[in-house]
């Protein structure tokens, strides 16, 4: 996410940091290549050239002239309009109305909109524990009510029963009197996409909101579309008027333009982001960290977030017990991939660590191929019981009969034996040192 304009941005920096004294010289060489940078990106002209033109009236202010760092504290400076940029701090999804609370998910069609009112049910589902129904009031794409229907049995929310040649306010109004009676608490109506905007799709949907009243309208947009879909997001406001954005793809979006310039352009929050195509990958937008990963800081506390979702507690209290003991097998080496899997993998995991930006290329001539954990979990799971739990059975003959059943090759298979092998010595170390309360020689050169 962002990369182009994390790299491009680092290359500014580095050059400013590296100079004891800035001149006005200095930072307009800077600042031409901040506003080339962000327009590669992709971020709507208006908002560039205001957003150049703030950071360069503060970085020329005396706390920059005066500063013993003069670099470091440019860099603050764009962090912090770029906060400002993206909408300061995180806002939720507003549920303050009585149930239930209808929410309406506007959009074009292909945006993601039916996956993301999916996602969001989900969500409220298990983070927020409220009682949700999804309605489709969808009746011109073909299957569209069904496809909604499909993706509420795999979150296991409700979805409106459909009544064929039903029309769209009629849905609404139903979807609403079933929550009561029910007493669901969210009602979330997925209306009708066209692939572009036009009148007849804009009349229906202020007909809706008229009827329902929505706590929330939600502009669903794709990153990847760019200035278009800041230019959709200002037209559906002038016309709907919406309380939020949801950004999808955000994981597949190399420019980034887009959440930098649909703040600034409509004044609407972007309260949600879709970071993958599974159910679960639905995230709060918080413009901080945003804005830190964006200049290569990083993002800590959300992959510390998404660790305390993802992360079995009993299979982590499983294994803590085992490292204590020194004991590490296939099964713990399974379960540890597994979990790196749920967190996004290793480029998901790498994306959100400060400093990385310094060495992608050195990641990108490193190769990391996110299949091998897959590839190596096969293997693992082409084990027997007993293999797993006792390497010192892998001979020759049931290394290659793991390697046919897993589909990879015997050098892949003595790779991950290996790998456990080095784990295990690690945990007994790391087991001693919890004995002794000190370090044990070589721990810290161990690789």
């Amino acid at each position: 996410m962002f990369d182009t304009l994390t790299g491009r941005l680092g290359d500014v920096f580095e050059r400013l940091k590296k100079r004891a004294v800035l001149k006005e010289a200095d930072i307009d060489a800077a600042m031409r290549d901040v506003r080339v940078a962000l327009l590669e990106a992709d971020v709507a002209l208006p908002v560039v050239k205001e957003f150049v033109a703030e950071v360069r009236k503060r970085a020329l202010g005396e706390e920059v002239l005066r500063s013993v760092t003069p670099g470091q504290m440019v860099v603050k400076i764009v962090n912090d309009h770029m906060v400002e940029t993206l909408g300061s701090e995180a806002t939720e999804i507003n549920l303050n109305a009585p149930a239930p609370v209808p929410v309406m998910m506007v959009g074009l069609q292909g945006s993601g909109k039916t996956t993301t009112t999916a996602k969001l049910a989900l969500r409220l589902k298990n983070k927020d524990k409220k009682k949700v129904l999804m309605a489709s009031l969808d009746v011109r794409r073909p299957a569209a009510q069904e496809q909604l229907k499909v993706l509420g049995v795999q979150a296991e929310v409700a979805t409106l029963p459909i009544i064929a040649g039903q029309m769209p306010i009629d849905i609404a109004k139903r979807a609403m009197q079933a929550a009561r009676l029910q007493g669901v608490d969210v009602v979330l109506l997925d209306t009708a996409g066209r692939l572009s905007i036009d009148e007849s799709l804009m009349t229906e949907l202020v007909a809706v909101r008229d009827a329902v009243n929505p706590a929330e309208t939600m502009l669903v947009a794709d990153s990847l579309t760019g200035q278009d879909a800041v230019n959709t997001a200002k037209r559906f406001n002038e016309r709907v008027g919406l309380t939020g954005i949801a950004l999808t793809r955000i994981d597949g979006d190399g420019r980034g333009g887009a959440a930098l310039s649909m703040r600034a352009v409509t004044g609407c929050p972007i309260k949600l982001m879709g970071t993958g195509e599974a159910l679960d990958k639905l995230e709060d937008f918080h413009p901080k960290r945003i804005a830190s990963r964006i200049l290569g800081m990083g993002d800590v506390v959300s992959l510390v977030e998404r660790a305390s979702e993802t992360i079995d507690a009993e299979e982590a209290e499983k294994i803590a017990r085992k490292m204590k003991k020194g004991e590490f097998d296939f099964e713990d080496l399974a379960s540890q991939l597994r979990q790196m899997r749920k967190l996004g993998g290793m480029q998901g995991v790498l994306g959100m660590l400060p400093g990385i930006g310094k060495i992608k290329s050195q990641l990108a001539n490193a190769n990391i191929d996110e299949k091998m954990l897959s590839r190596q979990e096969a293997i693992i799971n082409s084990m027997t019981p007993r293999e797993r739990r006792n390497a010192k059975l892998l001979n020759a003959s049931r290394r290659r009969r793991i390697a046919d059943g897993s589909g990879t090759s015997v050098p892949e298979v003595n790779k991950i034996i290996k790998m456990q092998k080095q784990m295990g010595l690690m945990m007994k170390k790391m087991g001693k040192m919890g004995k002794s309360g000190r370090m044990p020689p070589g721990l810290m050169g161990f690789n």
